[in-house]
């Protein structure tokens, strides 16, 4: 069966973007993208796989991405409507009218419904690329958590989990820290 992951970078203080959904603001360091780019090759969009030599480089643990609007957003801001060309795209949204380009697939619908069919089906897994509020939908669907945890506070934004109360654990199995102070860690549910 294929698995969930929620891989996300995050503040110290738990936002994944700031109250307007920008994310600018993350210290990015040359050794964290060249290893995280070589794990997760796939989770670089489209556009910018020939900049990162990416061009060609075959998906490693995903063929699927999951965004909620605030996600999918800026690619729409910049005159892409497919930002993940080599992946199967579903966009979370009960707000958005239709989606213009074919390769991408609304939801308007249960998302819960959605993740478990996904994980019935084969090849390789699954990635929960954003927001909260999907996440936060989603959280007894997420098998695996990679939280790129950057050495930043901004004190308001849209939060790694929005859900009501209800505690799930995970077991913290990996831990890398980068040039930036930025550390990578993997979780995966009890």
């Amino acid at each position: 069966m294929r698995k969930l992951t929620y891989y996300v970078a995050t503040t110290i203080d738990g936002f994944i973007a700031d109250p307007d959904g920008g994310f600018g603001f993350f210290p990015e360091a040359e050794d964290m993208v060249r290893v995280l780019n070589s794990e997760r090759p796939e989770t670089v969009p489209t556009a910018f796989r020939g900049p990162a030599g990416l061009d060609g480089v075959a998906n490693k643990r995903f063929d699927t991405v999951l965004m909620g609007r605030g996600s999918y957003q800026p690619a729409l801001d910049m005159g892409v409507a497919s930002p993940y060309r080599h992946l199967r795209q579903y966009v979370v949204s009960t707000t958005m009218g239709e989606i213009a380009d074919p390769e991408v697939e609304l939801v308007s619908g249960d998302p819960v419904e959605l993740v478990r069919r996904l994980k019935r089906e084969d090849g390789l897994g699954i990635w929960l690329c954003g927001g909260g509020k999907l996440a936060g939908s989603l959280l007894s669907e997420i098998d695996e958590l990679v939280i790129k945890r950057y050495p930043v506070v901004i004190g308001a934004g849209i939060p790694i989990f929005s859900a009501p109360f209800r505690p799930q654990l995970f077991d913290l199995v990996d831990t890398r820290t980068f040039s930036n102070g930025a550390v990578v860690l993997t979780y995966t549910k009890k």
